[in-house]
């Protein structure tokens, strides 16, 4: 392959790069910016505004055709000048190779044997793409000016990539150049592949994404265009959309949480080599050596010499894996779907049930999980049913009655029910729930498989219709577990059998159990609330992090372009089919 033209300008079809008068492109932006800072749309009203603002964009990139910037040649011509620059600069690079596997994507192939929890790869701080190299390069000036990139490093990073893709001397050259040329994030998709998912959970987050990123890039065409502190930098006369799609998609897949130099708080990165490991179900095995300042990975299991290696990218759902990284993970042991509960505030018995729910450490409204796997709920989400589903008798003996503290340790236990009936009652109500949110879809899984069939089913309709189907699925398990346990329940009740008692000796119990369910609740953080705000910090090297690239910063660019829990509270409560009545209750 030639080395004398690393970068090129792509041409449109007529052979030249499209001409379009600055102030026509200025107008366009000006309409798309505004279109996206408009109020959320009504409830119904979502894929009318995507197919609106999809049209703008559409028209802009037409425009921008031939205007992005592109590398010359395949991406596995550049993987050589990668592992080159990658041991001139300290990482480990004797254990494994470069790889194609087909539909994984390119990974990392064992060279060697490696064992089970042997470092076989390290990556140096100073080869890392991250926020405060960011404001070490040209792109600090802009960054010390401008609050939303210093409210949002997602977006800072995905600037800093294109920066020094622009610049023929950047020391990240052979690294950029090994990225992929596109995506299959969901920014990617056909209009025809995203509406393949109306009616599921994820496309509210789909859309959310779309129109983020749209009006991220808005913003920044104006302040690139305008602002005196980006007069030198190499955006400024070519930033298309697709550019910053791409970008955006880079830091959205790759990007990871590592501690700063002193170890006092914790920074976004692009970590080379490592990034390219694809994900398979295990533990995590990536951290941060402070003393030697590098990022270290250890082998998830033995691998023989030319098998692929594997790390685990954290528990995610297949949402979070399409949406953010842009595959379906068919085994993935962590799936599930969210769904919003909620006690009412004008049931009689809000303010006993807000109570309970308090001493619990359970909000009175909150986004939960229901899971792939048995049991398919969460102790926090049994303990908020429990509570849901309970009488003005069983309220108050948890409040007032003997041993009502103690009693509080039991709420998220399965061995100890508040009473038979209160068992047939919640998981009836989460059989009929699961049943109710399967109707809502437009098709049936049976349909979705027959879909699957079709030879000619393009890559983006497929993990759409995959994504749709695994969300039915999770509710068909949750509907039948929901009935079995009802049934379980109602013999219970039917034979007349004791109801276990709490004894406080069975503290220990509680405490020294691995499984989710025995734990007392109050030693709970409610794991499966989507709504957190802030970054992620308990799993600081996850491959493909996807901090959000944006917070409510300005009625301009508000929320994310793409995160893992900043700024989604919106829309997962668009997206997660709330309930706030209660259920019918015998009171006496």
């Amino acid at each position: 392959m030639g080395k004398k033209s690393r970068v090129k300008t792509q041409k449109s079809g007529s052979g030249a790069s499209t001409v379009v008068s600055p102030k026509e492109m200025m107008n366009l932006i000006s309409e798309l910016l505004q279109k996206c800072s408009s109020a959320a749309p009504s409830a119904g009203k979502e894929w009318e505004e995507y197919v609106q603002i999809r049209g703008l964009v559409e028209k802009i990139r037409k425009k921008q055709k031939g205007l992005s910037t592109v590398f010359e040649g395949n991406r596995e011509d550049y993987f050589p000048d990668l592992m080159a620059w990658a041991q001139e600069n300290g990482a480990s690079c004797d254990g494994f190779t470069l790889a194609d596997f087909g539909t994984e994507g390119y990974g990392l192939r064992a060279s060697r044997d490696i064992k089970a929890e042997e470092l076989f790869l390290w990556i140096p701080r100073k080869m890392l793409m991250t926020v405060e190299s960011a404001q070490n390069s040209l792109l600090g000036p802009l960054y010390g000016q401008d609050r939303i990139m210093q409210a949002m490093g997602n977006v800072t990073l995905a600037l800093h990539l294109l920066c020094e893709r622009a610049s023929p001397s950047s020391f990240w050259l052979p690294y950029i150049r090994s990225l992929p040329q596109g995506y299959d994030t969901p920014l990617y998709y056909q209009q025809d592949d995203v509406q393949l998912l109306l009616g599921t959970q994820a496309v509210q987050d789909v859309l959310s994404q779309y129109k983020n990123t749209a009006r991220q890039y808005a913003y920044f065409y104006k302040l690139l265009q305008t602002h005196p502190a980006a007069s030198k930098l190499p955006l400024k006369d070519g930033f298309t959309f697709d550019d910053y799609r791409w970008a955006v998609s880079s830091v959205m897949t790759r990007q990871n949480q590592i501690p700063t130099e002193d170890g006092s708080r914790v920074t976004l990165a692009l970590i080379p080599l490592w990034d390219m490991c694809n994900h398979t179900n295990g533990l995590i095995t990536t951290g941060y050596n402070l003393e030697d300042d590098r990022c270290e990975c250890v082998a998830l299991k033995d691998y023989k010499e030319n098998e692929q290696i594997y790390i685990f990218y954290g528990t995610r759902s297949n949402a979070e894996f399409v949406i953010h990284n842009g595959f379906f993970f068919q085994d993935n042991a962590h799936d599930r779907v969210k769904i919003k509960l909620g006690v009412s505030k004008s049931e009689r018995l809000y303010a006993m049930k807000a109570e309970v729910l308090a001493r619990a450490g359970i909000p009175a409204s909150c986004v939960f999980a229901l899971h792939c796997n048995e049991p398919p709920i969460s102790a926090q989400l049994l303990a908020f049913l429990r509570v849901f589903c309970m009488t003005e008798e069983e309220l108050k003996d948890y409040l007032l009655g003997d041993g009502a503290i103690n009693k509080i340790f039991t709420l998220g236990n399965s061995e100890f029910p508040v009473s038979w009936e209160n068992e047939i009652k919640l998981w009836t109500f989460l059989e009929n729930r699961a049943a109710l949110l399967l109707k809502t879809y437009k098709t049936t899984s049976e349909d979705d498989l027959a879909v699957l069939e079709k030879p000619d089913l393009s890559l983006h309709s497929r993990l759409a219709v995959l994504l749709r189907l695994a969300e039915k699925q999770i509710l068909e398990k949750v509907s039948a577990s929901g009935r079995d346990k009802r049934l379980y329940y109602q013999k219970k009740l039917e034979e007349g059998a004791p109801l276990p008692h709490f004894e406080e000796s069975d503290i220990a119990l509680l405490e020294n159990s691995d499984t989710d369910a025995k734990l007392p609740i109050i030693l709970h953080k409610l794991e499966e609330v989507e709504e957190r705000d802030g970054l992620q910090v308990e799993e600081p090297l996850l491959n493909g992090e996807k901090v959000g690239l944006g917070a409510e910063e300005s009625r301009e660019v508000g929320r994310d372009v793409a995160s893992d829990r900043t700024g989604q509270t919106e829309a997962s409560e668009q997206s997660a089919n709330r309930t706030e009545d209660a259920p019918k209750e015998n009171s006496k």
